[in-house]
C-alpha cells in the first residue's frame, strides 16, 4: 500500500474513531493511536526516506492535510464534550436566587462552652460564686501569690509566655483566686474558668492555648473529706455515671498536702490509647488542701481559717466526656465539627 493510501485510510479511520467516542477518555486513546508520539503517523513519517524529491514534497503536503484535519477535529470534539459537562454541571448546581432566603441557621454552643455552663450551674448551686479575672496577668498574682517564688522550678515547668512589659499571658486561673481572697475574704467559696497559656509542644493531648476551670472553698475546719465529696459530685454530674478515679500524692506549691486525681481513660476504657499516653490513666484533677503560704500572702491567717483548691482541664474534660481522642479539634474551629455538639 503506498503512503498516500496509507494517510487517506489514517484519515478515514481516526475521523470514525472520533465520532464513535463517547468520552473524553476514548477520545484522547483514538488521538494517541494516530497522533501520538510512536502512532500511526509517527510511523508513517519513517518510511518518506524511501521517496524521491519530488514524491516527498507531494506526500509530505498530504500528510501535513492529514494531520490538520485529526487536529481539527480533535479539538472540535473535545470541546463539544468540555461543553457538555460543564452544561450538566451547572444543571446539578442551579439554584432559583429568587426563592425567599431560608432563614438563619440555628447555631450551637462549642462543648467546651457547654461544659462550662453546667459546671458553674453545679457549683453556685453548691453556693460557689464564679470568678473572671484577666488573661494578662502580673508575675505577683500568677506566681508570687501562689507561693512560686522567682527561683521555684515550677515556673520553669510552665514554661510561660512573657510579655514586654513584665507582665505575662495567665498559665491557669489560679490568680483568680488570689484576687478573689483578697476581695472576697474567708468564709468563700469560688471558682474560676477561662482560657489559660502554656508554650506547649502540640500533640494529641496538649495544646499551648486552652481552658480551665478552678475552684477554692476557705473555711474553718475544712478537711480531705470535703475536698473528695465535692470532687465525686463534680465528677459524676459531669460524667452522667460513675468514673473509676483514683488519688495519688502530687507536689503543687499552692497546697499541701497535694493530691492528683486521675480518671479512667473513657477513649480507650484503660487499655492505653494516645490521650492517656498508653497509661489507661488520664491526670484530670490537680487538688489539695490550700498552703498556709498562700493564704498569708492574701492576708488570711492560717491559724484560723483553711481551705481547698482544685483546677482541671475543661478541654481535656471535654475530650473525654464526648470520646475525642485529639485536642485540636476543639480548637481547630472546624464548624463541621463542632456544630455535632
Amino acid at each position: 500500500m503506498t503512503l498516500d493510501a496509507k494517510l487517506e485510510e489514517l484519515r478515514r479511520g481516526t475521523l470514525a474513531a472520533f465520532a464513535a467516542a463517547i468520552s473524553v477518555e476514548e477520545l484522547e486513546e483514538a488521538r494517541v493511536e494516530a497522533l501520538g508520539r510512536k502512532g500511526t503517523l509517527a510511523s508513517i513519517s519513517k518510511d518518506f526516506g524511501k521517496l524521491s524529491p519530488e514524491e516527498r514534497a507531494r506526500v509530505g503536503k498530504l500528510l501535513n492535510s492529514v494531520k490538520q484535519d485529526l487536529e481539527t477535529e480533535y479539538e472540535s470534539k473535545k470541546l463539544r464534550f468540555e461543553q457538555t459537562d460543564l452544561a450538566e454541571r451547572l444543571a446539578k448546581e442551579w439554584i432559583d436566587v429568587t426563592l425567599p432566603a431560608p432563614g438563619v441557621r440555628p447555631g450551637s454552643l462549642h462543648p467546651i462552652t457547654q461544659l462550662q455552663g453546667e459546671i458553674e450551674d453545679l457549683f453556685t448551686s453548691l453556693g460557689f460564686a464564679v470568678l473572671y479575672g484577666p488573661e494578662v496577668e502580673t508575675e505577683e498574682h500568677n506566681f508570687d501569690a501562689l507561693n512560686i517564688p522567682a527561683t521555684h522550678p515550677a515556673r520553669d515547668m510552665q514554661d510561660t509566655f512573657w510579655l514586654s512589659d513584665g507582665q505575662l499571658l495567665r498559665t491557669h486561673t489560679s490568680p483568680v483566686q488570689v484576687r478573689g481572697m483578697r476581695t472576697l475574704r474567708p468564709p468563700l467559696r469560688m471558682i474560676a474558668p477561662g482560657r489559660v497559656f502554656r508554650n506547649e509542644e502540640v500533640d494529641a493531648s496538649h495544646e499551648h492555648t486552652f481552658y480551665q476551670l478552678e475552684g477554692m472553698m476557705v473555711d474553718r475546719d475544712v478537711s480531705v473529706a470535703n475536698l473528695t465529696y465535692f470532687m465525686k459530685t463534680l465528677l459524676s454530674s459531669i460524667f452522667k455515671r460513675e468514673v473509676t478515679v483514683r488519688l495519688r500524692p502530687g507536689y503543687f506549691p499552692f497546697v499541701e498536702p497535694g493530691f492528683e486525681l486521675d480518671i479512667r481513660c473513657l477513649i480507650c476504657n484503660g487499655e492505653g490509647c494516645a490521650v492517656c499516653k498508653h497509661s489507661g490513666w488520664v491526670e484530670l484533677l490537680p487538688c489539695g488542701l490550700v498552703h498556709p503560704n498562700v493564704l498569708r500572702m492574701s492576708s488570711i491567717d492560717p491559724e484560723e481559717w483553711g481551705g481547698f483548691a482544685f483546677g482541671l482541664g475543661l478541654t481535656r474534660l471535654a475530650m473525654m466526656r464526648y470520646g475525642i481522642d485529639d485536642i485540636r479539634q476543639l480548637q481547630g474551629g472546624d464548624l463541621r465539627f463542632l456544630t455535632q455538639f
